[in-house]
């Protein structure tokens, strides 16, 4: 993991603060829900939701999250039967606390998404509900909608069923502190299966033809008084559980698929010529690039600068996500390429809007009592309301990484740094490059001819942190060059 503190002068936590409250302004956010908001929730949070439900306390579910996180949609329990693997997923309950057309529900819809930010989140549910009501919080009896999963020796789902519960968590653990775990022989007896289960979902995923885009995530986080920035790749432990909330949205899709309504995830595989120029690149990039463009994606390896140009130039592949709703009939297009099946929002609902209306389908059909007419009546709206959400949650990520970056580099003009160039755009006359530094953890756009996968210098020439930009120029390989 690659990090850079900020304690440089100039860069005071005041200073990202102030960053960070003009990008709230300027993307129009919240910074507190409506009174009457508040009193809503207040009054649902005290409601007595034991009535009706199966008791699985006995159940000793944990939660995996990051550090510090308040807001739990996901409790597992993984147990080995037989041959193959019962999976226990329980998902916060948000379709109890939430009353439809009430105010809590409006204001959800208006905002789509809990949207975070280094300084602070901006959360979709009153924290009431969000942070404690409704969160499977470790130790503390919650409302649950549990999938229950049966799997065989090769990971293949044999069984699902979604059934409304009460659970306790038993443990709150960190991704961190579980891949520890895990390295050790020593993971929490509730998780013992996870990797072996993530394994046989991903060989599964492998057979459907799905695709696993790998990009570094750019990250902010607050550190020791200031702000950090890291390229934080994923740990074992984190794809093993990716595989069980894919695992749960993959048999929402059937279900809604076979109940004929219901919202799916859907995104087009990608066009002969995208995958040609996939293929074109990787050549130029001196990358093997034998068999499928899926077998070529989980070939690279980012810490080659070659793949890592490779992978960020994977997104384009990919094309048009989007939500489906339908209600009546099966939608022709219904798939999710990534995944290689289709595939539902359903294992989010504190953080996004969609997965309570996905759930509260899926239980419906399942139980026999059909899926609710509030959510019937939401399905038209829904695509478009996330689309929004979307949309201004990638504004609001962008703009932070941006300032980020310059509040860590403007103490900085003038100095070189080790880089990778991950992209070259022909089309660009000033700036044609796209370099991803060593450290600090900055992506920028720069000056110069290199091509994708060189190991370069790049000289810092100027920072606007009011734009916000960067301007770099790239002066050739780094080998023998000093810093």
């Amino acid at each position: 993991m690659i990090l850079h503190k900020v304690v440089l002068p100039g860069a005071t936590p005041e200073r990202f603060a102030g960053a960070y409250t003009k990008i709230r302004k300027d993307a129009d956010l919240p910074d507190s829900f409506p009174p009457d908001v508040l009193s809503e929730a207040e009054q649902v949070a005290a409601e007595d939701f034991s009535a009706d439900r199966q008791d699985l306390t006995q159940i000793p579910f944990v939660t995996i999250d990051p550090p510090g996180s308040t807001d739990l949609d996901q409790a597992m329990y993984l147990e080995r039967r037989g041959s193959g693997f019962r999976v226990h997923y329980a998902i916060a309950d948000l379709p109890f606390f939430i009353e439809p057309g009430g105010l809590v529900d409006l204001e959800a819809r208006r905002r789509g998404q809990t949207i975070y930010l280094p300084d602070g989140r901006v959360p979709l549910h009153p924290q009431v509900i969000s942070e404690n009501a409704a969160s499977l919080l470790a130790g503390e009896l919650r409302p649950a909608l549990v999938w229950i999963i049966d799997l065989d020796e090769a990971g293949h789902a044999t069984g699902t069923d979604l059934v409304s519960a009460q659970i306790r968590s038993v443990a709150q653990l960190d991704y961190e502190s579980v891949q520890a775990d895990a390295d050790a022989g020593t993971l929490h007896e509730s998780i013992d299966s996870l990797l072996e289960i993530g394994v046989l979902r991903r060989a599964q995923e492998e057979e459907r033809g799905g695709a696993d885009l790998r990009i570094p995530d750019q990250e902010v986080s607050a550190a020791d008084g200031g702000f950090e920035l890291q390229f934080r790749p994923r740990l074992p432990v984190e794809d093993a559980n990716a595989q069980i909330s894919l695992l749960a949205g993959m048999c929402a899709a059937q279900i809604m698929l076979d109940g004929k309504v219901g919202l799916l995830r859907t995104l087009p595989g990608p066009d002969q010529s995208a995958v040609d120029d996939f293929f074109t690149a990787a050549r130029s990039l001196g990358v093997p690039a034998n068999g499928s463009y899926q077998n070529l994606l989980r070939s690279l390896d980012e810490s080659n600068p070659a793949h890592l140009a490779l992978l960020y130039r994977s997104p384009g592949l990919f094309r048009g996500a989007g939500y489906t709703a339908f209600n009546g009939s099966v939608p022709e297009e219904n798939m999710q390429a990534a995944v290689g099946a289709p595939y539902a929002h359903v294992t989010a609902p504190i953080r996004r809007l969609v997965d309570r209306f996905g759930l509260a389908i899926c239980h419906g059909l399942l139980s026999g009592q059909g899926a609710p007419q509030w959510a019937l009546e939401a399905l038209d709206s829904l695509p478009g309301l996330m689309e929004e959400s979307d949309r201004k949650t990638g504004l609001v990520e962008r703009s932070v990484i941006a300032v980020t970056e310059a509040l860590v580099l403007e103490e900085r003009v003038g100095e070189t740094f080790d880089a990778v160039v991950v992209g070259r755009d022909v089309k660009r006359e000033k700036n044609p490059l796209q370099i991803q530094l060593t450290s600090p953890a900055v992506l920028s756009r720069a000056d110069g001819t290199e091509e994708p996968g060189e190991n370069v210098k790049a000289r810092l020439e100027d920072v606007d942190v009011s734009a916000p930009s960067l301007r770099f120029t790239v002066s050739g390989s780094a080998a023998g060059v000093d810093s």
